[in-house]
């Protein structure tokens, strides 16, 4: 349910208590309401009583500045040490720079600034107590704030006075906006509480659950999450609220995993004797147990009467791709036909040239052509139009078994004859219309195998892929040898530069291949000396090397001299692109300058070297990702993090985390605990918003875990909650739009 649709939530009263169904400006007229909706994405009373507070702050409490992380929104508590006003060099105006502490006896971490700050300079005097809202930045080795929202809080004897009557009622600090500070969502939540008869508010948690979990009685819950009465109060609430939610985000998962099994699939047996044996029988070498095990799984799920849903993942180069070509090939041994579904046309062509490698002569034939051969078909939006036809009547016809594409196989020109089986590749670059495009084109629900090579911690896929069985495969194939990976920061070292070059050249020498992955594509007037594309680390507007101007630099350096370097970017045409990496491929290129088109599926077995410049700019699954396309054949892989930021920036941890192991679940795990659940769940890149209201998939993975259970009794025995209102109200009004895509994205 969307934002906009939440308004007419509650058409019978009888379901739940109406209020919440209101529009916020019903209660603090329209001016406030539209500044909420602007800044906040809030619409109704119901959503403005479910903003809880992120943290809390007792009066005497100051922030623990060392805890503060760089690019995150924060809201802070501070005394007022210092300010200084200067004049600007370079232009007209005054900076105020204010120090301030957190009591801890440390050294001011954090410097807040303030641009032709007037007002700041008046009142934000030593001896000030105030909240500061606004992004962390970094400079000069330093944490800012810079031009931070801030309100001053009283602090003369009176008010030490009442805050002691009144308990010393700890201060919520809610989510909060560069136009929205924390401070406006507490004074709207005063304004709303007082208006709400929280006690007719019906419990989505059924009593018993409720009673084991010794939750809070629901309307006091809600008081003390907002007001609460002193700092005992507001994690017996969280509580609450933290299961209330995971048992209706698992509750609805639930639903979907009921409804699927519910479908009539076509089985697709395996056949004695047909292409996946003929297949099994020519494999040069032996399966892992990993890959026996998942295979027999997806092999009888696939069997089944109903669609199988199952996610795969697992390390780059663990064997995914060839777990997904055998339960194709058992496909079309029962007469069906596969669709492999890949996000760019770079990694679809290069699923078609490894799956036609691995089925030989097997890939070459028809379905009507005998028990041992099909035929593997392309089909991408930049093909000739006469390639399209082709391919167009082969996937309606029948006669291609496996059909690999990209969006392009989504289009309503694209018919099967009888589509049995959907792989689709890095489900999470792909969105529930999408999939859901592709699976209408089957006679029945198709099963559905999605993959990635992004390890996910199982918290994650328990929360997010919950209607989905998951598999890990955590072998690598025999032969495989463990990538190393360094950390080159030019910061402290800026003559390790030549080195990193002079290392490429080694491989070169050596008859080998080098990839250097740069963040962004550029301009052409962009080419500089490496260091000073990365030695500008003052904040996220620092630039950051390009594919075009280091593909010119890089031509320039002594140590590469003689050397072919091309590009690869996503701004090419897809012919270029093709012609670049099918002679990358074949060894005729000695450098692929390239962004992150190269991140998955890539499989040039010769190149054994990346550099990675700007690597900090990157989170560290993808660091992990890319680096997973070197050392895939015979020799040894060994990946190169380039940074120009300084040692004790934070995001150097992340740099060392990723040099420190090889395992992606670890790293997938400490990434989570790094730059929370945002990144991981897929709402940014730089972390953030997860689209969980206040569950936390790091903290409660033991919650989560009971919630499920309850969850599957629930619908078990009330599939369509029928004795269940209350919670089946919760599911459709608090769903957001982000929790609603994260459950989609199975």
């Amino acid at each position: 349910m969307s934002f906009s649709d939440l308004s007419s939530a509650f058409p019978n009263p009888a379901q739940g208590y109406t209020d919440l169904g209101l529009e916020l400006s019903r209660l603090i007229g329209t001016p406030s309401a539209k500044s909420v909706a602007k800044n906040l994405e809030i619409l109704t009373v119901g959503q403005m009583l479910h903003q809880f507070p992120r943290r809390y702050l007792a009066r005497g409490d100051l922030t623990d500045l060392d805890l503060l992380q760089i690019g995150e929104e924060v809201t802070i508590l501070a005394r007022v040490v210092a300010l200084t006003t200067r004049y600007m060099q370079t232009r007209k105006g005054t900076i105020s720079d204010v120090v301030i502490t957190d009591n801890s006896g440390r050294p001011a971490s954090l410097v807040i600034s303030f641009f032709n700050g007037f007002k700041a300079k008046k009142e934000l005097q030593p001896g000030v107590l105030a909240m500061f809202s606004g992004k962390v930045g970094f400079y000069g080795g330093k944490q800012v704030l810079t031009n931070p929202g801030y309100v001053l809080l009283p602090d003369d004897e009176l008010a030490e006075h009442e805050a002691e009557l009144h308990s010393a009622k700890p201060v919520p600090v809610y989510p909060a906006t560069a136009k929205f500070p924390s401070w406006k969502t507490e004074d709207i939540i005063k304004a709303i509480l007082p208006a709400l008869d929280l006690e007719k508010v019906p419990d989505p948690v059924p009593k018993h659950i409720a009673a084991r979990e010794q939750l809070l009685p629901l309307a006091e819950a809600y008081e003390q999450i907002h007001r609460p009465a002193d700092m005992d109060m507001w994690p017996l609430a969280r509580h609450r609220f933290r299961f209330q939610e995971a048992l209706a985000l698992q509750t609805a998962l639930a639903q979907r995993r009921l409804e699927a099994m519910r479908q009539d699939a076509t089985g697709r047996a395996a056949v004695q004797g047909g292409l996946l044996d003929a297949f099994d029988a020519q494999l040069p070498y032996t399966l892992t147990g990993g890959q026996v095990e998942i295979g027999s799984l997806i092999s009888q799920e696939i069997a089944a009467g109903h669609p199988m849903h199952r996610l795969l993942q697992g390390e780059v180069g663990s064997g995914k791709t060839l777990i997904a070509l055998r339960a194709m090939l058992q496909v079309v041994d029962a007469g069906g036909q596969a669709a492999f579904l890949a996000p760019t046309e770079v990694l679809a062509a290069q699923h078609m040239n490894s799956i036609t490698a691995l089925l030989g002569p097997f890939g070459a034939g028809t379905l009507l052509g005998g028990p041992n051969a099909t035929q593997v078909t392309l089909l991408t939006g930049s093909m000739p139009a006469a390639a399209k036809k082709k391919a167009l009547l082969a996937a309606a016809t029948g006669e291609a078994g496996i059909v690999i594409g990209t969006h392009a196989l989504l289009s309503d020109t694209v018919q099967f004859a009888d589509l049995g089986l959907i792989v689709v590749d890095e489900q999470h670059r792909f969105g529930v219309e999408q999939r859901d495009a592709l699976r209408a084109k089957a006679l029945k629900p198709p099963h559905l195998l999605v993959m990635t090579a992004t390890p996910i911690p199982r918290t994650v896929a328990m929360t997010v892929f919950g209607d989905l069985e998951v598999s890990e495969l955590t072998e690598l194939p025999a032969g495989r040898t463990p990538i190393l990976t360094h950390v080159a920061p030019l910061a402290e070292h800026p003559g390790w530069e030549a080195r990193v070059w002079q290392r490429a050249r080694e491989e070169i020498d050596a008859g080998r291949q080098v990839y250097v992955v740069c963040p962004k594509i550029g301009d052409e007037d962009s080419a500089g000396t490496l260091l000073e594309s990365l030695e500008n680390n003052a904040s996220d507007t620092r630039p950051m090397a390009g594919v075009l101007g280091v593909l010119q630099y890089l031509r320039t350096v002594p140590a590469l001299a003689g050397q072919r370097i091309e590009m690869l970017h996503g701004r090419l045409d897809s012919g270029e692109k093709q012609d670049t990496m099918a002679a990358f491929t074949a060894g005729e290129i000695n450098v692929l300058v390239a962004t992150t088109v190269i991140e998955v599926g890539v499989d040039v077995r010769n190149a054994t070297l990346m550099v990675i410049l700007d690597a900090d700019r990157f989170g560290m699954s993808q660091l992990h990702q890319l680096r997973g396309r070197v050392g895939r054949g015979e020799h040894a892989g060994t990946a190169l993090l380039v940074t120009g930021l300084e040692h004790d920036h934070p995001s150097r941890k992340r740099l060392e985390a990723v040099a420190a192991t090889i395992d992606g679940f670890v790293l997938a795990q400490q990434d989570l605990q790094m730059r929370r659940e945002g990144d991981i769940l897929g709402a940014r890149q730089s972390g953030g918003v997860s689209g969980l209201r206040i569950l936390s998939v790091v903290r409660d993975e033991d919650l989560i875990g009971r919630a499920r259970e309850d969850a599957t009794a629930i619908v078990t025995a009330d599939p369509e909650l029928e004795f269940h209102p209350a919670l089946k109200l919760e599911i459709e009004m608090y769903l957001t739009q982000k929790s609603e895509a994260f459950l989609e994205r199975g």
